[in-house]
């Protein structure tokens, strides 16, 4: 099913029955699943390590590199999904509280074009 017809309940409840059937709920534990995700993560980034950002835009219109991007993706937030049923998360609660720092941290009027939050320090400092 498509991003508009999931919502993020439905791919808890997929990854909590993954789990549950392989008798994985033993292993998963806050410590394990955040190392899980940062191994996945690393195996994302390894397909745009040392090509330029223009050569990683054009990289995944590639079928394959896009499905292998793809798949990398999919692990993370299959980790996302089996942390937050791990710590019994609300991930909506949690991305909606940070989205409101978010916007006070990085107000759109003083960011705009910059990558810097408004109060950082020059990078000579």
């Amino acid at each position: 099913m498509a991003d508009s017809q999931t919502t993020v309940l439905d791919l808890r409840k997929k990854m909590a029955g993954f789990v549950a059937a392989r008798d994985w709920e033993q292993f998963h534990d806050p410590k394990n699943l955040a190392m899980a995700l940062c191994a996945e993560a690393a195996e994302l980034l390894e397909h745009f390590l040392w090509i330029t950002p223009e050569n990683s835009k054009l990289s995944v219109l590639d079928p394959i590199k896009r499905r292998e991007v793809s798949e990398e993706i999919a692990d993370v937030t299959c980790l996302i999904m089996a942390l937050c049923n791990c710590m019994n998360l609300d991930l909506s609660d949690s991305l909606n509280a940070k989205m409101l720092k978010n916007e006070l941290k990085y107000p759109a009027e003083k960011c705009r074009g910059s990558y810097k939050a408004p109060d950082a320090k020059p990078s000579n400092e």
